[in-house]
Parts: structure tokens; sequence; C-alpha cells
């Protein structure tokens, strides 16, 4: 079971690699990519997840 805390760190975490993807030329290593990838995903939400965060707070979340 993924806790609120693994759940927002995914968010953070993923955020901050999108950015780097965007931004940082040097962050080209596909295979350092696809680790930081695969560990972000253990915990990001599923649209479950997203289904019930939006139910209970429709103004920051839609459904999927």
């Amino acid at each position: 079971m993924t806790t609120a805390r693994e759940r927002t760190h995914a968010i953070v975490e993923t955020r901050r690699f999108l950015e780097a993807l965007a931004y940082d030329d040097a962050f080209t290593d596909s295979c350092l990519n696809r680790q930081i990838a695969k560990s972000l995903l253990l915990y990001y939400p599923l649209n479950v997840d997203l289904e019930v965060s939006a139910a209970a707070l429709p103004n920051v979340w839609a459904c999927p």
C-alpha cells in the first residue's frame, strides 16, 4: 500500500525529473532516466487514486 507521504514524494520528484529532462542538457543518460522513471512510478498515483482525490477535492483534481 502506498502512503500519502510516498505518493506526495512521487509527485514532487516526478516534477523535478521532468524539469531536468526539459532544461538540463547534461541529463541525457537513457539508463539513468529509465531507472529514475521506474523508481518514481512505484508510488505514482493510479487513476483510482486521482478519482478519490477528485471526489474529495474537486477544485484541486479532476477525474482522469
